[in-house]
């Protein structure tokens, strides 16, 4: 049975593995766990190809304790359970020595019940937990089962890692015994892996299999792109990058750098994203974070909204460029956004004020009699229509709820109200 390059090239062990310095280097915590043997439950959070099952088979490999494996996509309560069962025999065994180690791949995929299953023999030491995720286990992990288990982060793989990865799978491996090896060029290469161990060892699958028995085993730019084609982006919908971008997109604007917008604009395109989820972040932008310091933001992000939903894929990306750019060129005010978040405190903190009897409305005789609507002055009945008056509540009179900033629209729109309130 074919073995893929990816598997054939697993470290078996600490000194073979790459990358993760800061968790495996000299001194490192999880070296310092491993050598010793006393492996206490964490979880390993990282994007695809960084070595988080290969540290768990390390540890499998090198503490010689019971060691038992599922995958959260095929594995259910009735599989985690029948596996406990199986520890706490281990545990109670005398010619057993060390505590079981569980190691879940892909642990986000299990549902409250699953993780909660798990629970019990963590807390009581019936089972060391390691479970491997790419999604922050902050939203996909239970908090009771994080309380038990520390988090280490793994990062993808820098350049040199991955060159370091190149070079012992061309040395090492039996399918480049006896071929003609030439690395002319590197940088498609490392930006298709995109800090993916496995992606790069994929790649270089690839293009050996794409080669007749005689060829030479070339590394080139052009040579790699013509066998990928084009580079299947990092984007996951549902989950945590999927927020990271999208978060990027929206502080770029509101930190007014058009170039890196458009730059997460296109990660998003590229990625697959929906152009109305798309265009209904930039109408909010528009009103939270531009708001009153030109308000004609608030109207192209509503007309790209409009404009996307009439031409589609492939031309929406033109208005959502266009929207993108503007909008982070634009002046930025969150005075309006402000203004609303500290009424509605004040509404909470107030209740139901009463509203001032000349403000109220008089559809029955009844109501005119007690007073509704009595001495309201109507505003366009005096000059410049506008005449003082009171507004607010009685309990609320001369609070200050919009707050202008200082931009030209704000200010003047200020110095008109200046000049009515101030007489």
């Amino acid at each position: 049975m074919y073995e893929p390059l990816a598997e054939r090239m697993r470290p078996k062990s600490l000194d073979e593995y790459i990358g993760q310095q800061h968790l495996v280097g000299e001194g490192a915590v999880l070296r310092r766990m491993i050598e010793s043997g006393n492996i206490s439950s964490f979880i390993l959070w990282g994007p695809p190809g960084v070595g988080k099952t290969t540290l768990a088979k390390i540890i499998a490999e090198q503490t010689q304790v019971p060691f038992y494996t599922l995958s959260a996509v095929t594995s259910g309560v009735k599989d985690v359970r029948e596996v406990l069962e199986r520890c706490k025999a281990d545990a109670r065994s005398m010619f057993v020595k060390g505590r079981p180690v569980l190691f879940i791949d892909e642990i986000h995929r299990f549902n409250k019940s699953q993780q909660d299953s798990l629970l019990g023999a963590v807390e009581q030491g019936i089972v060391t937990l390691i479970g491997a995720t790419t999604e922050n286990p902050s939203f996909e992990v239970i908090r009771p089962l994080l309380s038990r288990a520390q988090v280490y982060v793994l990062n993808p793989l820098a350049d040199d890692d991955l060159l370091k990865l190149l070079h012992r799978a061309i040395n090492g491996d039996k399918m480049f015994a006896g071929r003609d090896v030439e690395i002319q060029e590197t940088t498609a290469l490392l930006r298709y892996s995109g800090g993916d161990a496995r992606k790069l060892l994929n790649i270089l699958d690839l293009v050996m299999q794409s080669l007749t028995a005689h060829e030479p085993f070339v590394i080139s730019d052009q040579i790699v792109t013509e066998r990928l084609q084009q580079n299947p982006m990092a984007f996951d919908k549902d989950g945590e990058m999927h927020y990271d971008i999208i978060s990027a997109f929206i502080k770029s604007i509101r930190g007014s750098d058009p170039q890196a917008a458009v730059y997460w604009l296109a990660r998003l395109i590229a990625g697959g994203e929906d152009p109305k989820f798309i265009a209904r972040r930039l109408c909010i932008s528009a009103a939270e974070d531009i708001g009153l310091a030109n308000p004609n933001a608030l109207l192209l992000a509503n007309a790209t909204f409009d404009i996307i939903h009439k031409i589609g894929w492939p031309e929406g990306r033109i208005p959502l460029s266009e929207c993108t750019i503007y909008l982070a060129s634009s002046p930025k005010s969150n005075s309006a956004y402000m203004a609303i978040n500290d009424a509605l405190q004040l509404v909470e903190k107030t209740g139901n004020a009463p509203v001032p009897l000349h403000l109220r409305n008089a559809p029955t005789q009844l109501m005119s009699e007690l007073g509704y609507g009595a001495d309201y002055k109507y505003a366009h009945d005096y000059p410049g229509n506008f005449v003082v008056q009171q507004y607010l509540p009685d309990a609320l009179q001369g609070t200050a709820i919009w707050k202008p900033q200082h931009n030209p629209a704000e200010d003047k729109l200020s110095q008109h109200l200046a000049s009515l309130w101030n007489k």
